[in-house]
């Protein structure tokens, strides 16, 4: 369904992707992993189509990301991208944003009422849906976000960070559960980043590990425990996989206390 294809995206003259491919199956979660600066939330702008890459292209169920102004209203139409930090429409209601989302969407509209009122139950905004967006907490203004993700009920989801910016527990389950339905009931492709790897262990079914801009391992949790010969978590795999110095680091702070 997606596919990155040697791209290289450069920030002046620092290169943050270098020839970078990857493919996302339907019906999978991928998450991205790697230290803060090493291109997780570039890779997703390039996949959204928000960022042109200086060489290389992205490819969506056969299509090329701006090849042409037909297909790439035919991408985006089946694409949602939620940033780290999205734009929110203070001055409406949370279910006023859900609507207008929905409708740029296409989405039926009996089909679009229904839905944006589960999801502000869903995420304990059934209240605060009629309120303005300006008077809800940060908390509250990430699942409002994430809830004008979700009511698109497009195939393809990309999420920038989906599980921070003050998202409760509740959230974080709530979040969690809709994500593997959406995957194992609707065949859908997310393609998701977090800086915290507990979050996405049973959660995500490959892991794409990001180091200096390049694609230091993509697999499933088990798959990476055997190339790291590691019996952990999936912090312990990425200790070895991309920060196999901090071990050392922590030896030497102790010794030197």
């Amino acid at each position: 369904m997606i596919r990155v294809v040697e791209v290289t995206q450069r920030y002046s003259v620092r290169p943050v992707l270098r020839k970078f491919s990857i493919e996302v199956r339907d019906g999978e979660i991928v998450a991205l992993l790697g230290p803060n600066g090493m291109g997780k939330t570039t890779l997703l702008s390039v996949m959204a189509g928000a960022l042109w890459p200086q060489k290389g292209h992205v490819e969506i169920d056969g299509l090329v990301r701006r090849s042409s102004e037909e297909n790439e209203l035919a991408i985006r139409r089946k694409v949602v991208f939620l940033p780290d930090q999205p734009w929110l429409p203070m001055q409406r209601t949370g279910r006023e944003f859900l609507i207008a989302v929905g409708q740029l969407y296409d989405v039926e509209i009996d089909r679009l009422l229904d839905h944006a009122d589960r999801l502000l139950k869903l995420f304990d905004l059934d209240k605060e849906g009629d309120w303005t967006i300006s008077s809800y907490s940060n908390g509250q203004q990430k699942k409002i976000a994430l809830c004008s993700a979700l009511v698109t009920d497009v195939p393809i989801y990309l999420l920038d960070e989906p599980f921070a910016g003050g998202l409760d527990p509740a959230g974080i389950m709530a979040l969690r559960i809709v994500l593997r339905r959406l995957v194992e009931e609707k065949n859908a492709a997310i393609v998701l980043s977090t800086p915290v790897p507990e979050i996405i262990e049973g959660l995500a079914d490959r892991i794409a590990v990001i180091r200096d801009g390049q694609l230091a391992a993509f697999d499933t949790l088990e798959g990476l425990r055997r190339q790291t010969e590691s019996s952990g978590g999936l912090g312990d795999v990425l200790a070895k996989l991309i920060h196999p110095h901090i071990t050392e680091n922590l030896r030497e702070y102790f010794q030197q206390g």
